[in-house]
């Protein structure tokens, strides 16, 4: 069982989506978490409703930090915007995505970043 960890600043919308694709197309053989290095404590509505269009219910997950998540190692921690904030984590690599956070988007907009987002988790399983 491979685990990945999706980090962003507010684990509200870029890390909770990328979680959510890589359970939806990692299959049995991957876990998946989201994390943030300074947690909103929601997941934030726009995502729960973009997600929900592509049928997962994004409502069941929590916005967390980094200190409430499994212990690593990790396969992959991957970054989303959170620079210097980030703590390390222990892992096999890391990478680092220059994703925009969509939080101020709406509807098309925050689609493209959705669809970029799940473009990235499904290249980056294809690569395991």
């Amino acid at each position: 069982m491979k685990k990945f960890l999706f980090v962003c600043i507010e684990n509200s919308n870029r890390s909770q989506m990328a979680q959510a694709f890589a359970k939806i197309h990692g299959g049995e053989e991957i876990e998946a978490y989201s994390a943030g290095s300074q947690p909103s404590g929601i997941v934030n509505p726009k995502a729960i409703k973009s997600m929900a269009e592509l049928g997962y219910d994004l409502s069941t997950h929590e916005s967390k930090s980094v200190d409430e998540i499994a212990e690593g190692p990790y396969e992959y921690v991957v970054t989303m915007g959170c620079g210097d904030e980030c703590p390390w984590i222990p892992a096999k690599q890391h990478i680092d995505w220059d994703i925009p956070d969509p939080r101020n988007l709406e509807g098309a907009e925050f689609n493209e970043i959705r669809d970029m987002i799940e473009s990235k988790v499904k290249d980056l399983l294809k690569s395991n």
